[in-house]
């Protein structure tokens, strides 16, 4: 009798599950979210259910963080290598026998629906760096990092071939990051960071040379070339090829300091913004919304960013510490290709803007993210406790 009398209440016995996650990341989190679906609101209400559907998409997101989130770091770690392994598998498959759409070859028919292989790689590859440098914690050598930068090359260089630029660019990152994390030396970086400037100030100073249609790059695809001359003088090809870029910026500028107002934007609403849900979906957020909510949705972002990075420098482990700093930095990579492409000052590619673009698979993966985040900061504070 006394035991039936002494029975926890359900919500007793669910407490555990929430306790431990950390409310400064959960705040900036609902911030966006909320901008989120204001924004998709009005960019698409009269777009078919697409705002229904990314209400829909960040719950389903939500309830991922909450379940990846219950799961320590050292569990986490065990999944790294069969993750990395079934990821690259997947993409092997797909460059055999993969579905090819607009000239790409990115989709697996695995009978029941079709995947998209190079997404999981967004979160295998920092998964499976994080635990190559915890097996070699304390004793770091060249070889070491050698080995990380081919484990990286193999899925980068699989995503390219596809070819996906924007995945691409995002796995490398996400790996870089790691690797940046993990000690490697600044002799090693400054020189790549200034090789890079200089190729890119040369690409700019000699456009009118190799933009010319019978020069072939090396390594870039015929249309990866024409994204790169397009961004650097857009008004070339006002409609064509550079209709997105000078769109992108009309609308934004048009915006001003305060924005047109919410559902009052002229260039979203009378279909000038390509892709105005999903990888233009910042060029509809400032034409109504202006300088001031701008402002208000990198302020999100950046607590986002800075939460992030103080619960990796908290982390208790090697892995969980890389782990959260390139979870953290991706957000950082998304942001700003994403923000750079619609402004015009980086190419056209398909990377969405984290929270306010629509995508389902992207929001999954946004709550995977945030749930290992999520996850290393309960293990921090579960180790303060012991």
């Amino acid at each position: 009798m006394n035991a039936v009398l002494s029975k926890p209440s359900l919500l007793r016995r669910m407490r555990p599950l929430f306790a431990g996650f950390d409310v400064p990341l959960l705040l900036a989190m609902f911030w966006l979210m909320a901008l989120g679906l204001l924004c998709m609101y009005s960019a698409g209400y009269d777009h078919g259910t697409r705002f229904v559907d990314h209400a829909r998409n960040m719950l389903l997101a939500l309830g991922v963080m909450f379940v990846v989130a219950q799961a320590p770091p050292q569990k986490v770690a065990r999944l790294a290598v069969p993750l990395y392994v079934f990821g690259v598998a997947l993409l092997i498959a797909v460059a055999l026998f993969g579905i090819s759409k607009k000239g790409a070859t990115r989709w697996l028919n695995i009978g029941v629906t079709q995947i998209q292989p190079s997404e999981l790689l967004k979160i295998a590859v920092p998964l499976m760096l994080a635990w190559w440098f915890q097996k070699r914690e304390g004793q770091l050598r060249l070889p070491d990092f050698v080995a990380a930068f081919i484990l990286l090359a193999i899925p980068v260089g699989l995503v390219a071939k596809q070819p996906d630029l924007g995945t691409s660019i995002l796995v490398l990152a996400a790996g870089l990051y790691v690797i940046f994390f993990a000690g490697l030396s600044w002799k090693l970086i400054v020189p790549a960071v200034v090789a890079g400037a200089l190729a890119i100030t040369a690409l700019v100073m000699s456009e009118d040379a190799i933009c010319q249609p019978e020069v072939k790059w090396p390594v870039l695809r015929e249309y990866q070339k024409n994204r790169v001359c397009t961004l650097l003088d857009p008004s070339k090809d006002p409609l064509g090829k550079g209709f997105h870029i000078i769109q992108g910026e009309i609308a934004i500028g048009s915006g001003g300091v305060t924005g047109k107002g919410f559902m009052k934007g002229t260039q979203t609403h009378l279909e000038f913004i390509p892709e105005r849900t999903t990888d233009f979906v910042f060029a509809a957020y400032g034409e109504e919304f202006g300088l001031i909510g701008a402002l208000g949705l990198l302020i999100g972002f950046t607590a986002l960013i800075l939460r992030g990075l103080v619960i990796a420098s908290e982390a208790p482990t090697m892995f969980s510490r890389l782990l959260a700093g390139a979870i953290t930095l991706s957000f950082f990579t998304y942001v700003f290709v994403n923000m750079g492409m619609v402004s015009g000052i980086l190419p056209v590619v398909g990377v969405p803007l984290p929270f306010i673009s629509y995508g389902g698979t992207a929001m999954v993966m946004l709550g995977i993210s945030l749930g290992l985040l999520m996850g290393i900061g309960r293990s921090r504070r579960a180790s303060h406790h012991s």
